[in-house]
């Protein structure tokens, strides 16, 4: 069952390609909280059809939360983050999911990051469906040299049996401007003993009359501790 939004407050699509970034944001450590802002990010890509997206990515930070007992093997983050698309051409559809990406001892800008089972593996700057947990619970188990991303987006629809089921992704339709935006999202992180980064993640299938094209945009990396 498809589940439309056509209104920009409710939904967002956003496009765009992945932005290389050697250097960390990094969370002095401290036994407060530690607050991460990040930079605000553009990025323009145009389809096949000659339709052009542009994504912006705006407010976005994050609350550190220090580990418990003095122990790096249990983090939390709280995220926030807003999202701005608009496209040339009104689109026949956009299919959006919002996330982040968390590594143990990896490095995110480095892009060459080994890949084991459910583990993403980016050397080609890439990701595949199958590398990705999805799901609305960002609490991930990761030890040295993996990485996992999750998704925050959690739609529930009835299905066509009238049962409850929910998707990562917001299928968008009849706009050529969306937004989206989401606020104290949680990142939580066991079993990882060394430094751990995430960097925000959306992927989008855009689908015009005569193209169709998934697309990845990621934000910068910051550190966990």
């Amino acid at each position: 069952m498809t589940k439309r939004f056509k209104s920009a407050a409710v939904a967002a699509a956003v496009a765009g390609s992945v932005v290389a970034v050697s250097s960390v944001l990094l969370a002095p450590a401290a036994s407060a909280d530690v607050k991460v802002v990040l930079p605000a990010q553009k990025q323009v890509k145009k389809l096949g059809d000659g339709t052009v997206i542009t994504v912006s990515r705006s407010g976005e930070r994050a609350t550190i939360n220090p580990s418990m007992g003095g122990t790096p093997l249990h983090r939390n983050a709280w995220v926030s983050g807003k999202y701005k698309v608009t496209s040339s051409k009104e689109p026949k559809k956009i299919e959006i999911q919002a996330g982040y990406i968390v590594g143990c001892q990896v490095n995110f800008g480095g892009g060459t990051m080994g890949g084991g089972a459910g583990l993403l593996g980016l050397s080609d700057g890439g990701i595949d469906e199958g590398d990705v947990g999805v799901g609305g619970s960002g609490t991930l188990t990761l030890g040295p040299g993996q990485a996992q991303g999750f998704f925050i987006n959690d739609v529930e629809y009835a299905d066509d049996f009238g049962s409850d089921a929910h998707d990562p992704y917001v299928t968008y339709t009849e706009t050529k401007s969306a937004r989206l935006s989401y606020v104290n999202s949680q990142i939580g992180l066991r079993g990882c003993a060394g430094y751990a980064q995430a960097r925000s993640w959306l992927r989008a299938l855009v689908e015009t009359e005569f193209a169709q094209e998934t697309l990845n945009f990621y934000g910068r990396p910051f550190s966990l501790g």
